[in-house]
């Protein structure tokens, strides 16, 4: 065990027992008056739940926030795949529903959240505010650590914040049935969520690395009632193509992608959903960082000197981010943004900014994006939910206007500072979080040595209770690093297409 994770067990205590009865278990999310005043039901108005929780009311927000209103530089368009010009929205209605594609490319500074899609929010937001106190005195820094947590949600993650409007969009038009890829398998489980309250059928492409690493993620999803399909696999042209030249595939995000999109292409009452890298994913998670401002100012905390979060495709970075963006625009506040990365599929670190499909086979529109290729298959990590060859493009723009900045980080030092976390904070992470919860404690440690007394917010985006087999990994020291080989690296982006 590391030396430092062995320091950090000396300051473990009990938790508290949860409370049993279902009035208890909602007393955590409202107050009684609340209650009363709902008539029974939950109300909009919460009690923050941050570490010195002193009774302050945050509200679930109303809306959600587009940050391409505030950019001094718009986007590049995507383009289509064939023509190359830009792409008429009317060419994404096979795959999505109208709404949704309306939120892709609208201009508009907020959008609505519809009452339905609120009404189960209610189930688990706001979510937690809390400042890591005895992390902060372990590490010995000076530093303020707060962490948005979203472990608290039923998929155990920030994942169905957008898998719940994509449902809801997706039957309110009539679809029957979404079909859609997942990595580590936290967002197949919130569309599986979320298609449960809303009728629908679900069909999820795993990919195949973590579909063997995580049993209990595909047990989740079906319980809820999902169809779990390992990727690559020879029931779709896509998947044979790969199979053909790596019978051992262990599949990647692009893959599953390619496969799920030309199911969804093929079937007349089926929509495809993606729970990251498109705009109006990132638009949905902006409720973290709503909810976070307010949180922070109830707390009468200063706002932070550095924003973390981890980046797979980036959705979870971006809820939390992008409405402090908004307010460094503004001139409010001024705080930095790091987007941490693993060191094994370093998109922002290492790719090259240029139009990439966002699929292996090619089935996508060409989006402007930060890419290691299209082709590139990222080595079997255990952080599963970031092995994605790009970056959204929202993102990849705001990179490079040069208003945040990304570093990539090896999975052993993020394991070693998850153990730091979990033996502090009693919270075991998942594994993506990891890299933000290890570049948090980097940021610390640098304040312990410069004297600042910095105020550090990391994103949480959900807890790694059907990961432990990564933790006993670790734990056992079989746990290596990997990293992006550079002849396949080389290989994947000479196939980018030359736009």
């Amino acid at each position: 065990m590391p030396a430092a994770a062995a320091a950090a067990s000396t300051l473990l205590r009990p938790a508290p027992a949860p409370p049993q009865g279902p009035e208890q278990r909602a007393s955590l999310l409202c107050t009684p008056k609340n209650r009363a005043a709902a008539g029974g039901r939950r109300s909009l108005s919460f009690t923050a739940r941050a570490s010195s929780n002193a009774g302050a009311k945050v509200s679930i927000p109303k809306q959600w926030y587009n940050l391409i209103a505030d950019l001094p530089v718009k986007p590049p368009p995507p383009l289509h795949p064939q023509t190359h010009q830009p792409l008429d929205p009317s060419d994404l209605s096979p795959l999505f529903s109208d709404e949704l594609i309306r939120q892709e490319v609208t201009d508009e500074r907020f959008v609505d959240i519809p009452e339905e899609v609120i009404d189960v929010y209610k189930l688990w937001r706001p979510t937690p505010l809390i400042r890591a106190r005895r992390l902060e005195k372990l590490l010995g820094t000076p530093a303020k650590i707060y962490y948005k947590y979203e472990g608290t949600s039923p998929a155990g993650s920030h994942k169905p914040n957008t898998a719940v409007p994509q449902a809801w969009y997706n039957a309110a038009a009539g679809v029957r049935s979404v079909v859609t890829e997942t990595g580590a398998g936290q967002w197949g489980s919130a569309l599986a969520f979320a298609s449960s309250l809303f009728g629908l059928s679900c069909e999820v492409w795993q990919v195949r690395a973590s579909f063997d690493q995580k049993p209990y993620r595909r047990l989740m999803m079906e319980t809820w009632g999902a169809t779990v399909r390992p990727s690559p696999s020879p029931a779709t042209e896509a998947g044979r193509r790969v199979l053909a030249a790596d019978p051992s595939s262990p599949g990647s995000l692009g893959i599953a992608i390619s496969e799920a999109v030309e199911v969804a292409a093929g079937r007349a009452d089926t929509k495809y959903c993606l729970g990251s890298v498109l705009n109006h994913v990132l638009l949905h998670q902006t409720v973290i960082g709503e909810e976070c401002l307010e949180q922070l100012a109830a707390l009468g905390e200063a706002p932070p000197d550095v924003v973390i979060g981890c980046t797979g495709g980036g959705s979870n970075f971006a809820g939390l981010a992008f409405p402090f963006l908004r307010e460094k625009l503004r001139g409010g506040m001024s705080p930095a943004f790091v987007a941490v990365e693993p060191a094994a599929c370093p998109t922002l670190t290492k790719g090259v900014y240029a139009y990439d499909f966002g699929d292996t086979a090619g089935l996508t529109p060409l989006m402007k994006m930060h890419t290691l290729g299209h082709g590139f298959v990222p080595d079997p990590i255990h952080a599963g939910g970031l092995r994605y060859h790009g970056m959204a493009p929202l993102i990849s723009h705001v990179y490079e206007l040069g208003f945040m900045d990304a570093i990539a980080i090896q999975q052993t030092e993020c394991f070693q500072a998850a153990l730091q976390f979990a033996r502090t904070e009693g919270i075991i992470p998942a594994p993506e979080p990891t890299h933000a919860i290890a570049a948090a404690i980097r940021e610390a440690l640098e304040c312990k040595r410069t004297g600042e007394e910095k105020v550090i917010l990391m994103a949480m985006c959900g807890h790694g209770h059907f990961d432990l087999a990564a933790y006993d990994k670790y734990l056992r020291g079989d746990m290596v690093d990997l990293s992006h080989p550079a002849d396949k690296l080389e290989a994947s982006l000479a196939a980018v297409p030359k736009v």
